[in-house]
């Protein structure tokens, strides 16, 4: 998908080292025999190839990712093959999800409209939170929507505390804490 489109050259050479890599395998199960498969002229060539390649492409696959990191710095957070699961994703973007508690801290998950608009965000403890912007990933790529959130995240949490405020001078404390959501609650006192 965006990694193939971003990196054409190096999927290029991967789909090569691929079809090298399976028909050595194949080679290997019609005649199991070691001996055979590694005496074969031109095998170590071939591998040597096939070595420089994939580092070529895993240099360039690292380069690509740093690019991406840039643009999002809380993309740091996440390991290669999970950074890369989240790029994969660009058509499915609610697979996102399982990876936001490491780019977010307590965004256990996002609400999704059927039509893959965002919402509002849940924390670990279930509380929601609605987004006063909705956010439509479909529109660009997932280092900017996921910038989105987390400036959603900010001014919507900003919003709440500042409806903590208005309700802790209109109701009585002993039902002013036992509103919906309890961070509020929590940070008010800290102010």
């Amino acid at each position: 998908p965006d990694i193939i489109q971003q990196l054409p050259n190096e999927a290029s050479r991967f789909k090569g080292v691929d079809n090298i890599w399976t028909s050595l395998m194949k080679q290997t199960q019609e005649n199991p025999s070691v001996i055979t498969q590694c005496t074969k002229e031109g095998l170590l060539e071939k591998l040597e190839s096939a070595t420089a390649n994939l580092d070529f492409i895993q240099k360039s696959l690292a380069t690509y990712l740093e690019q991406k990191r840039a643009s999002f710095a809380r993309f740091y957070f996440l390991a290669n093959d999970e950074l890369l699961q989240i790029l994969s994703q660009t058509k499915e973007v609610t697979e996102v999800q399982r990876y936001l508690m490491k780019v977010f801290e307590n965004i256990a998950a996002l609400n999704f409209t059927p039509e893959k608009i965002i919402t509002a965000m849940f924390s670990s403890e279930k509380e929601r939170i609605e987004f006063p912007t909705q956010i439509d990933p479909r529109k660009t790529t997932v280092e900017f929507w996921m910038g989105d959130v987390e400036r959603m995240m900010q001014v919507s949490v900003r919003s709440e505390l500042l409806k903590c405020i208005v309700s802790y001078k209109k109701k009585p404390r002993t039902e002013w804490c036992l509103q919906p959501v309890s961070y509020t609650h929590l940070t008010l006192p800290t102010i």
